[in-house]
């Protein structure tokens, strides 16, 4: 995959962009708070609905305008598409694929592939469960529309469960009702639990060899899916728990409250690795996941580099530049004389001021 044109109307910053990226890589460059990861959020949220960052819709758009679009241009196993996303300040967003409206945003996952990495993402290992379990529906989300569909359903499900919890606590009419929301937490989080057991199971692979070569074959790496409950056991677990749940007014059973750990030479790097061994640990992470998509995928993703090289050692830029020459690249830092000094080939240059892409 790769993206060939990114327009932008009243998006963040910018009140208007339209720039070609080249196939290689691309270095958006300028001061802090300029617009540069603007630009890379755009791209990722006209790809898969969902900003990086979290943000809603409406934060998006240029202030004092009601609505923002994204036109971006690509190609995929060398067929052109054409998305457009239509942010609005007071609705749902619209989304077209070739100038077709779809009814869904489960309509898009499989098109468009994207490895974003940030300064943030080096604390993946040392964060909480929430970070990671991020890590893995970003990912998975826009590898299978059928985890994306899961997803969903099972946080609409969940959130109806936690209220119905609540109410209970007013009028004990309702505990039965439970039962209905206890097989749907089930239906789908069974397909997310044996979703992320594949995956996990594939990126274990992945990151083994990657992680011995960065450690210079000091450290043996394996990831371990920590489920809070097995796809086969999680009725009985929501049955078990009932009255806790009740009692604190939330669920406790169910994909929601899984985890990742990194386990490096027996040592959990959550609670026991370094601050350099936590960071080798999410950069293996990253390129693993990029090795994974081009497998399932048979294409390569984007990669989006978002400010994340001046917080890695030069043996780490280094490595993480060389594996990344066969990938469309964004890469945001403040000067690009500061990034010649890696010396790595960049194809073109976007120099960034104040929501404009100079020329």
């Amino acid at each position: 995959m790769r993206i060939e044109r990114i327009r932008l109307d009243h998006f963040r910053n910018y009140r208007a962009l339209d720039i070609a990226p080249d196939p290689g890589t691309n270095l958006f460059f300028g001061d802090n708070a300029q617009g540069k990861t603007n630009i890379l959020e755009a791209m990722f949220l006209c790809g898969t609905t969902k900003s990086h960052r979290g943000s809603k819709d409406k934060d998006m758009i240029l202030f004092g305008e009601e609505e923002a679009h994204i036109r971006m241009d690509l190609v995929k196993h060398e067929i052109p598409y054409r998305l457009d996303m239509h942010l609005k300040k007071n609705k749902s967003k619209g989304i077209a694929i070739n100038r077709v409206p779809i009814r869904k945003a489960g309509e898009l996952v499989g098109l468009c592939s994207f490895v974003f990495f940030s300064p943030e993402d080096l604390g993946i290992i040392k964060n909480g469960p929430a970070v990671r379990r991020r890590f893995l529906d970003m990912e998975m989300g826009q590898l299978d529309p059928v985890y994306f569909n899961a997803l969903t359903h099972y946080g609409r499900a969940l959130m109806q469960r936690n209220k119905l919890l609540k109410d209970i606590g007013r009028r004990s009419d309702l505990l039965d009702t439970l039962d209905v929301w206890d097989e749907k937490l089930c239906e789908y989080g069974r397909v997310i639990i044996r979703g992320r057991e594949r995956f996990v199971k594939l990126l274990g692979e992945k990151i083994l060899p990657i992680h011995l070569k960065l450690t210079g074959g000091s450290e043996k790496i394996r990831i371990v899916y920590e489920k809070n409950a097995s796809a086969d056991e999680m009725k009985k677990k929501l049955r078990e728990g009932r009255e806790r749940d009740l009692h604190m007014g939330t669920t406790m059973t169910g994909p929601h409250r899984d985890d990742l750990a990194l386990i490096s030479n027996e040592i959990d790097l959550r609670t026991f690795g370094s601050q350099g061994q936590q960071r080798t640990g999410a950069l293996s992470l990253k390129l693993s996941q990029i090795e994974l998509v081009k497998d399932l995928t048979n294409d390569t993703p984007v990669l989006m580099l978002d400010d994340v090289l001046s917080e890695l050692d030069r043996g780490r830029q280094a490595y993480l530049l060389e594996s990344i020459r066969d990938v469309q690249t964004m890469i945001t830092c403040t000067g690009k004389d500061n990034f010649e000094t890696y010396g790595f080939q960049i194809d073109r240059y976007f120099p960034v001021k104040n929501g404009q892409v100079l020329k």
